[in-house]
């Protein structure tokens, strides 16, 4: 059976959050090519795991026989994210910015997962693995646009889930997510209303192509 790892991290809930939007129309699309699949969830914003600590850190580098009972304690929870993502046919992410970059939950995540002779350096345990990143921001900062030098999110994620885990991703991007709620920007909600159409569209056809790469 397939396996889905799907993450949502934005602080809306509901289709008050256009990247739980999505990642729900994915995981839908998901889940009708793979009725008898799993999906694994975390609710980052309702459950957020733990933000690294120095014993999570250096137990990563150390012979587990060497272990601190805070040690032991400790890396066993970052084990079990790290097999997740290892055991995962798909990941889906939701990231929408905040600030210019990811929700620290989704950092807390990934400090988590990222571990050096494991998932990442040489041997990269989870590489391969198709991600689909969910990338919503409030404005645009697509190429061209006066805010471009402020995307950090993509060329952020590129870089650690690409380069780092080695995994294969992908990113769907609705933009001007605040021009419904913003009247200053009362004029971009057509073009916000087509971003999110289609968002919705590119989570059909992505989850259908991908249920049915990994089913081959």
């Amino acid at each position: 059976m397939a396996t889905l790892l799907h993450i949502d991290s934005s602080v809306s809930s509901g289709e008050a959050s256009s990247s739980r939007a999505v990642t729900a129309a994915f995981q839908a699309h998901w889940q009708e090519q793979h009725p008898e699949g799993t999906v694994v969830y975390h609710d980052l914003a309702a459950r957020p795991v733990a933000h690294i600590t120095a014993d999570a850190h250096f137990a990563g580098f150390a012979d587990p026989a060497s272990h601190t009972p805070g040690q032991a304690a400790a890396f066993a929870e970052r084990v079990k994210l790290i097999e997740e993502l290892e055991q995962a046919d798909a990941v889906l992410i939701g990231a929408p910015m905040y600030n210019f970059s990811i929700p620290s939950t989704l950092k807390a995540w990934l400090d988590n997962v990222i571990l050096l002779g494991r998932t990442a350096g040489e041997a990269q345990s989870a590489k391969g693995t198709p991600v689909t990143v969910v990338a919503s921001r409030g404005g645009s900062y697509a190429p061209g646009t006066p805010r471009e030098p402020f995307e950090y999110v993509q060329n952020y994620l590129s870089a650690v889930l690409g380069t780092a885990l080695g995994l294969d991703v992908d990113f769907i991007v609705p933009e001007l997510t605040m021009a419904p709620h913003n009247p200053a920007m009362a004029e971009l909600v057509p073009l916000f209303e087509a971003s999110r159409d289609r968002a919705l569209e590119e989570a059909a056809a992505k989850a259908k192509a991908l249920a049915g790469r990994t089913a081959a």
